[in-house]
């Protein structure tokens, strides 16, 4: 189990390395969905088994929601997958790590995001395949409650209880936002949790920027499929950012960069 102190501080890193990157690029930065995705990212590449990006039994932690890649390419980062020097050509010419992961396994990035509502339907086909080879490793998948929206993710998630893939879990970044608004208000989806059950998972609802709670739900396994609803706040941590919808994506300033830096750190207690 991962030393939680650890955990949080690098999760304060990843955070801050972040903001570095937002700020770094004209285009912007999706840092809505980023920054309500830190802790869970961070909690899965302390679960999840990668003794080496080639190694064919490794877990698979899939980003679904394309657009939580500053979580991503911290995470990778802090894990020793991707160094500073490749996370400062983020969004420049000529660069790998775009605004949408593009896949590349020798980094650690496991599926292109950007269209949503694909990494469950691709999760499928790598469960499959890993089951048939009779790996014993699991499968991640982070979705979005927006995302959800798409048709293609719940004719996923049914193939997944079908093919009785309990070396699956679904974790749903619940932020309650999309790009062009609450998701309550562009399109409803109440009790994501009790219509995954239906379906015939194993469901736990959670805070999902407790690092406790999710190093405490993300090992566990059954006879079925897991499923954890994260209850999560789009730009955790930035206040000037929480709750807006143009945090989707957005650019910074200098002083509002400087702002957002002191506010995570005063968070973190230092």
């Amino acid at each position: 189990m991962a030393d939680l102190g650890v955990l949080k501080s690098q999760c304060k890193e990843m955070k801050l390395k972040a903001l570095e990157m937002a700020l770094s690029t004209s285009f912007g930065a999706h840092i809505g969905g980023g920054f309500s995705a830190m802790e869970i990212m961070a909690a899965l590449y302390a679960v999840a088994d990668i003794p080496s990006l080639s190694e064919p039994s490794r877990d698979r932690v899939i980003l679904s929601k394309g657009h939580g890649v500053l979580a991503l390419y911290t995470a990778l980062w802090q894990n020793g997958f991707l160094t500073a020097d490749e996370l400062a050509t983020f969004e420049t010419d000529g660069t790998q790590f775009h605004g949408h992961p593009h896949r590349n396994l020798a980094k650690g990035i496991e599926f292109s995001g950007g269209s949503l509502g694909l990494g469950i339907s691709y999760a499928v086909g790598v469960a499959l395949a890993c089951r048939k080879r009779n790996y014993s490793n699991h499968i991640y998948v982070v979705v979005g409650d927006g995302e959800m929206n798409e048709g293609i993710v719940w004719e996923a998630l049914m193939s997944i209880v079908h093919f009785g893939l309990n070396n699956v879990t679904i974790i749903v970044d619940k932020n309650g936002y999309q790009l062009d608004g609450p998701t309550e208000e562009v399109m409803s989806l109440p009790a994501i949790d009790e219509k995954l059950r239906s379906f015939g998972y194993d469901v736990s609802v959670i805070n999902g920027h407790s690092i406790e709670l999710l190093l405490d739900e993300l090992p566990k396994r059954g006879a079925t499929p897991r499923a954890i609803v994260a209850n999560t706040v789009k730009a955790n941590g930035i206040s000037f950012l929480q709750h807006n919808k143009l945090s989707h994506q957005c650019t910074m300033t200098r002083k509002k960069y400087q702002q957002a830096v002191d506010e995570i750190i005063t968070s973190y207690g230092d």
